[in-house]
């Protein structure tokens, strides 16, 4: 699936991460898409609580994070399954849903960033 697709399928025309969505592209349950990302199960399940800003921030985070990595991963799940288990030796071996959970997920960004600048990890 091209990130462009990606980001379509999992983004509402108000701009707002689609958690049903999201959690089906990713091929994991809503559980599992509120243990990736540091949420309860409520803020990505209740209505009112998925539109609040903390978890669109931290949905967004990880939607991003995502989207950017599959263009060198070799696609969606892939990008997934890096978000999740590789360690990150710039952040003492911390993956990537680690620094997101913990409010890392500029410092993410920014480590993408230098690598698609052509710097180093």
């Amino acid at each position: 699936m091209a990130s462009i697709d990606f980001l379509q399928q999992v983004i509402s025309e108000d701009g707002l991460i689609i958690t049903g969505t999201l959690a089906k592209v990713l091929h994991i349950t809503k559980t599992d898409l509120a243990e990736v990302t540091g949420l309860s199960l409520d803020s990505v399940s209740k209505s009112a609580r998925i539109k609040s800003h903390k978890t669109q921030t931290r949905l967004r985070d990880t939607v991003e994070i995502i989207n950017r990595v599959s263009e060198w991963s070799g696609g969606i799940g892939r990008a997934f399954a890096w978000f999740r288990s590789q360690p990150l030796p710039s952040f003492g071996d911390k993956t990537a849903e680690e620094l997101v959970k913990a409010g890392h997920a500029e410092a993410v960004k920014a480590y993408l960033a230098r690598i698609a600048a052509g710097g180093y990890a």
